[in-house]
């Protein structure tokens, strides 16, 4: 699943609203990445810093942790926790925190953070499913 998140490059094929993705610069523990967004004719570029580290050590688990860099937004954090709990399943923790610079975009934001959350969840399931079989899920969003 680390691997699958961490596949920034692939996102346009499966995640919803992602238009288009460019990375810039990757290595084993960082990589710079523009992420083209669309909501109907509304279209927006950001830039995100992205720290990795893949799972390994005693405990197993990894991170990746996304960092706002530029774009239409003040401010976009979020952080991905994976933790081993068998020999093919793991615990995902995804936390997300973004502003908009528009008070009315972020009132409107707020409103559908659940869905937009339970269906970008989904979007990563479905992919998770094509590319390595079948998964469960008991996602869960806490704003």
């Amino acid at each position: 699943m680390f691997d699958l998140v961490a596949d920034v490059g692939r996102y346009a094929e499966f995640l919803p609203w992602v238009v288009a993705t460019r990375v810039r610069s990757d290595s084993e523990t960082e990589m710079v990445a523009d992420m083209l967004v669309g909501f109907s004719a509304l279209r927006e570029k950001f830039t995100s810093r992205v720290e990795k580290r893949a799972p390994d050590g005693a405990d197993g688990a990894g991170t990746i942790q996304v960092h706002y860099v530029d774009g239409p937004l003040r401010d976009l954090d979020n952080r991905w926790v994976f933790r081993p709990v068998g020999p093919d399943a793991c615990e995902i923790d995804f936390c997300v925190e973004f502003a908009f610079r528009n008070a009315l975009f972020q009132k409107l934001a707020n409103q559908y953070l659940d869905k937009a959350f339970r269906k970008m969840v989904g979007a990563f399931e479905q992919r998770a499913a094509q590319v390595y079989g079948s998964s469960s899920s008991s996602a869960q969003s806490v704003a």
